[in-house]
């Protein structure tokens, strides 16, 4: 990537429900700033507003990650309104370039930068850097990507796995998601895996077990659930945390990621101890004739705030000229 001389460079994470920017100059980082998608019409007022109350030269080029699939530096956001469009951003600010990437094939461009205290271990060996690595991130959707070796560097393939058919492992799974599937038609992993899904998913789990819930949003859920104040959220989090294994699961055979199965995106994190003691590994693990294969796979949670930015960085680095 190019950029001129002396000028920072924008840095963007825009997800469906916040849009994080910083500027990179010199190699460092500067302060991340969040803002509310849902209060700017488009990304280009959201871009206007941080470019408006930075101070210094404006950035000579951008680096944008979004969430949603890329196509001619293009994204519509999946869980958003927003366009991005790389072209016209360069045309509105004046910059030399803009890349625009998945923010989950950013988010794996980071993983060889995580430190030890930037994850929970949830099981599996040690890391291999030298096999494909995985990032499944619950958040506003579900993302994923991975990255893998390659001769002289490492390269990253983007998904769209979040909406691939849910799969149920028991009697009970297959019930909620016939619900579901009432409700949706399709019902993707994502309608589960995500904090929407996962309102989705205490619904289910209230008309199944015949329990008047009452209306919840996704962090009133796992907070009540997190501290066993209600056996409706509880029993929706520990079927959260199932499908989670299982879908990690599929991702790990899917890459053949023996380099791991990170967990990312702005949910899960938030409960990870509690993850952590469910029976997300043991779902993890049950593949049947594999489940030595995936015995061995690392699970991890990122609890790194702003993940996905050591990726941008990376990024940025590897094209800057």
């Amino acid at each position: 990537m190019t950029r001129r001389r002396g000028r920072p460079l924008l840095l963007a994470d825009i997800g469906g429900t916040y849009a994080r920017f910083a500027l990179m100059a010199g190699g460092r980082l500067g302060a991340i700033r969040t803002l509310d998608v849902g209060a700017h019409g488009d990304v280009a007022a959201a871009i206007g507003r941080f470019l408006d109350e930075e101070e210094g030269p404006p950035p000579g080029a951008a680096v944008l990650a979004v969430a949603g699939p890329v196509d001619g530096g293009r994204c519509k956001l999946v869980n958003s309104s927003w366009l991005v469009d790389g072209a016209e951003l360069r045309a509105r600010f004046g910059f030399s370039d803009v890349r625009v990437v998945n923010d989950h094939e950013a988010a794996a461009c980071g993983l060889v930068r995580l430190a030890p205290a930037d994850t929970i271990d949830i099981g599996g060996k040690a890391e291999r850097v030298d096999a494909p690595m995985v990032v499944l991130g619950p958040g506003t959707g579900l993302g994923m990507a991975c990255r893998f070796p390659r001769a002289g560097g490492a390269g990253v393939v983007g998904s769209e796995g979040g909406h691939t058919t849910l799969a149920a492992a028991t009697d009970r799974e297959a019930a909620l998601i016939g619900i579901l599937r009432r409700r949706f038609g399709h019902v993707s992993a994502e309608r589960v895996l995500s904090g929407p899904g996962l309102v989705n998913l205490y619904e289910a789990t209230a008309e199944l077990d015949h329990i008047a819930g009452g209306v919840r949003m996704a962090p009133e859920i796992t907070r009540a659930a997190v501290a066993g104040t209600c056996d409706l959220c509880r029993r929706t989090l520990e079927a959260f945390c199932l499908f989670l294994g299982s879908v990690a699961g599929d991702v790990a055979l899917l890459f053949g990621a023996r380099g791991g199965v990170f967990v990312t995106g702005g949910m899960v994190p938030q409960f990870a101890d509690y993850v952590a003691r469910s029976d997300f590994r043991r779902r993890f693990e049950e593949k049947g004739r594999f489940a030595s294969y995936l015995g061995a796979v690392p699970t991890r949670i990122v609890v790194r705030p702003h993940f996905t930015f050591l990726g941008l960085q990376a990024l940025a680095e590897a094209h800057d000229g």
